[in-house]
């Protein structure tokens, strides 16, 4: 039997390494312990958010403003419009969007700093080494993370945001004044733009959001007991959309993907992958190489923070790139 792709994927599900794919692969994981990490929760409890869907839905979609499920459902896109109504518009009762905000960027500093040994605004820098993390030359200096914060805040105000909501409302918040809060911040936008694009890209391909969840759990890594209950579908919804990718020739009789579905799923990263590009062209081949190099310890420390498989996607950056 064939070995997995990091990603969980059958080996040549995704196309070959690019530019937009490469860093993807290095941003995602910093933007993503908001999601995974201890302190991230900490920081919405301490805000006044008990319960980790309460936190996710308010700290995500607090760049548009206190918004109700209807928007959410649209440009989340793979979430049942039930498990979003069970969070919105009721979590603007608890928390403004402003403190969400203020929450999830004081959550993502923290848990960055603990394993970066970078102080956030005020702070002392701890430079204590955790046991189970690289060797203290694999971490950030101060100088190549403020390098590092340009970087990526460069390509960031370069990211086209027309036809893409999340990342258009991110760019529209004002940035951080310190280098690890505009590092995540930056990611944050990047990550967002490009998650616009892979939801135009499935659209186009003529899917929903529950077909899109189905068809990933049917290829791998994070199955569908931990997809539906993440995604918050139903076991008829679940099975209607199944039958539906069946039909279109999409899954088999025992569920796994078929050629069509996997030449499908290359397509859609392709698309993916070319319409994520042109965030990068602002720094150059040479600026590229150098925000790679000075990202890569960042990722691979940010991975320590997070689950794997995971069902979001993200990419495991100490691993080596598939496709």
């Amino acid at each position: 039997m064939k070995r997995p792709s990091p990603e969980g994927l059958p080996p040549g599900a995704l196309p070959g390494g690019t530019v937009a794919r490469r860093m993807w692969r290095l941003f995602e994981p910093v933007h993503a312990v908001t999601y995974f990490a201890p302190a991230c929760a900490g920081a919405f409890e301490r805000a006044g958010l008990r319960g980790f869907w309460r936190g996710y839905f308010a700290g995500r979609s607090a760049p548009l403003g206190p918004v109700g499920a209807g928007p959410v459902v649209g440009c989340f896109f793979g979430f049942a419009p039930a498990m979003v109504s069970r969070a919105l518009p009721e979590v603007w009762t608890r928390i403004t969007p402003a403190e969400a905000l203020d929450a999830r960027l004081a959550g993502a500093r923290e848990a960055l700093g603990q394993v970066l040994g970078e102080p956030g605004p005020g702070e002392a820098a701890d430079l204590a080494e955790p046991a189970d993390l690289a060797e203290p030359a694999d971490l950030a200096e101060p100088a190549d993370l403020a390098e590092l914060a340009g970087l990526l805040r460069a390509a960031a105000e370069h990211a086209p945001v027309a036809g893409r909501v999340l990342a258009a409302a991110n760019a529209a918040l004002s940035w951080p004044s310190d280098p690890l809060g505009v590092v995540w911040h930056a990611t944050t936008i990047l990550r967002e733009h490009r998650g616009d694009g892979h939801v135009a890209a499935l659209v186009t391909a003529g899917l929903d959001g529950v077909e899109t969840a189905v068809w990933r759990a049917s290829m791998g890594g994070v199955g569908r007991a931990d997809f539906q209950r993440v995604r918050g579908w139903s076991d008829d919804e679940w099975t209607a959309a199944a039958g539906r990718l069946r039909a279109r020739g999409w899954l088999g009789a025992a569920g796994q993907p078929t050629e069509a579905s996997l030449s499908a799923f290359r397509s859609i990263e392709t698309t993916t992958d070319r319409v994520a590009a042109s965030v990068w062209d602002e720094l150059g081949t040479d600026g590229v190489e150098r925000c790679a190099a000075l990202l890569a310890p960042v990722a691979r420390r940010a991975a320590a923070l997070l689950r794997w498989p995971n069902p979001i996607g993200v990419p495991d950056p100490r691993e080596p790139i598939s496709g």
